[in-house]
């Protein structure tokens, strides 16, 4: 489900943009995800964490979601998957 959320001023989803950086699922299908952002002032912060809370409460299975927002470690291009890194042509 994070791979269909886009950050709208970058066309690579924010799975491959290395923004999630866990998501954990409890044995009550609760859901636990941390992520950041490119950048703590990040204009689309908020369509981002509501993109990603509807997108994953949409799961039928999904009981509850905790989202939190995390900034260590600082997000880089490192974390990002060969694949983006080829789209935004940092290869």
């Amino acid at each position: 489900m994070m791979k269909t959320v886009y950050d709208p001023e970058i066309p690579v989803n924010i799975y491959d943009l290395g923004l999630i950086y866990r998501i954990e699922v409890k044995e009550d299908n609760a859901v636990e995800v941390d992520m950041t952002l490119t950048a703590p002032n990040c204009p689309a912060a908020d369509f981002l964490m509501e993109d990603v809370k509807q997108k994953v409460e949409s799961i039928p299975e999904v009981t509850k979601l905790d989202l939190n927002l995390v900034f260590e470690p600082e997000w880089s291009q490192d974390l990002m998957t060969e694949e983006a890194k080829l789209e935004l042509g940092f290869l």
